[in-house]
């Protein structure tokens, strides 16, 4: 989840929230990658979540990182919710969950050191105290009562709201992890091809990475249950955005697509004021009830941009959005599959060509079809393996073609090599813990936390 924006003075004309997504336009050369990734903590001794206050919590470790490695602590009424340190932010989510959101970084090298550095500091602060860190997509035996709260008054209004919409959004927020990637664009035209290739691959990147096929203590029945989750949550502000490659889409298209979504809050003075459905399109005329009279400034309008959860998503650069966590090796991956694919304009072009005549319904059912089987996954014909066979092979490509040395390797390509060997044999992390759990764990999911813990 975001932290609150600031800058930006009071909005004085319509056309500043399209302008505001321009401004992200950077040629080639400064393109940067942005990686973040979510964690579950848990308490060793117990396997029980991480509670915010006590020896052995997130408040705890928070501090411990700030006093031993150097980060700036963020504060929300008095209390740490999260840490910033050159360029890099490290946040809460609703249900403990700890993330890393990187530092705007050239190579995917820098991205995987970024990563090592990240969980060394996190496990030299957490083993002392008697805590760990799971990687998979969803919390597979606690239920939502267990869960603790986070003392961020984005998320009270957000738990209450999604208690209204949808049926899943509280296990969203919760009960699940993500790692995501922002990535540049060079202009509106850049952008607009970008988000396509990103939301119409995305089922390809889900069952990649699909990592949660267990929640409550049992077999779900989908490979990735983060994604079936995100199925279930609030249809106005989520999704695979058909209006996207329709003809007209551009920086104003997809403005007025986020204006239509409801509002959560607005942010002023360290306190979140409640907003929930209302309209960004009252506020814009000073007729807002939760602020009657007063316009919104342009930090507003970023908040309101991070309210919107489709499977890519665009504010000055953009985010694609729907795999689980995994193991280091993924959480390197997943960063490696994109800007091979969105990078190298070869690479671009073969990828739109995959996917430029499928229309809205196939790429819905390949969204479906990719939570419940994965890899196995197949929608009139198209074979999701066949599908994840070519994706790789592309990105590789297009990080080949980067020719970025580093980890004593010629290029990042090298980086992909656990992806091809997924798309090789047609298994993924998902299969893996299903083998496991039938097999050697002897039905015990008790024993994914010491197999999956970083």
């Amino acid at each position: 989840m975001s932290i609150p924006q600031s800058g930006g003075g009071p909005i004085e004309n319509f056309d500043e929230l399209a302008a505001y997504m321009e401004s992200g336009c950077k040629p080639a050369a400064d393109w940067r990658i942005g990686t973040e990734h979510e964690k579950f903590g848990y308490v060793a001794a117990s396997l029980d979540p991480l509670p915010y206050d006590g020896a052995c919590s997130v408040r705890a470790i928070l501090e411990g990182l700030r006093d031993r490695f150097g980060w700036t602590p963020v504060l929300e009424q008095g209390a740490i919710i999260g840490l910033t340190r050159d360029g890099a932010n490290v946040s809460l989510e609703p249900g403990g969950q700890l993330e890393l959101s990187g530092a705007p970084l050239a190579t995917i090298h820098d991205t995987r050191a970024e990563l090592e550095t990240h969980l060394r500091e996190v496990a030299a602060i957490a083993a002392p105290m008697g805590a760990k860190f799971l990687g998979v997509g969803a919390a597979p035996i606690w239920t939502h009562d267990q869960m603790p709260v986070m003392p961020k008054g984005r998320y009270r209004l957000m738990t209450d709201y999604m208690g209204r919409v949808g049926t899943h959004g509280t296990q969203m927020m919760y009960r699940t992890c993500t790692v995501q990637v922002n990535l540049d664009y060079a202009s509106e035209a850049d952008m607009v091809k970008k988000l396509r290739v990103a939301l119409a691959l995305q089922p390809v990147a889900t069952a990649l990475f699909a990592s949660s096929p267990f929640f409550e203590g049992r077999v779900n029945g989908h490979k990735s249950w983060r994604s079936r989750i995100w199925r279930s949550l609030d249809a106005s502000r989520t999704g695979m955005l058909p209006f996207v490659f329709q003809d007209g889409m551009g920086f104003q298209r997809y403005v007025d697509w986020v204006l239509d979504v409801p509002m959560y809050f607005v942010y002023r003075d360290g306190h979140y004021i409640d907003a929930l459905g209302q309209s960004f399109r009252d506020f814009l005329k000073g007729e807002l009830p939760a602020l009657p009279g007063e316009k919104p400034t342009l930090s507003d309008w970023a908040d309101h941009m991070t309210t919107v959860f489709p499977e890519a998503r665009v504010k000055k650069y953009i985010e694609m959005r729907g795999c689980d966590a995994g193991p280091l090796s993924h959480l390197v991956a997943m960063p490696g599959l994109w800007v091979g694919l969105m990078y190298d304009a070869a690479a671009l072009d073969a990828a739109w060509d995959l996917a430029k005549g499928w229309d809205a319904q196939t790429r819905e059912a390949l969204r479906v079809a990719a939570s419940v089987d994965g890899l196995q996954a197949e929608v009139d014909g198209i074979r999701m393996v066949d599908l994840a066979r070519e994706v790789v092979a592309i990105a590789q490509a297009g990080l080949r073609a980067r020719g970025q040395s580093g980890y004593g390797m010629a290029d990042e390509s090298g980086h992909l090599d656990i992806l091809a060997e997924s798309a090789a044999s047609g298994r993924g992390i998902a299969d893996d813990l299903l083998d496991r759990f039938h097999g050697a764990w002897d039905g015990d999911l008790r024993r994914i936390y010491a197999e999956m813990s970083y």
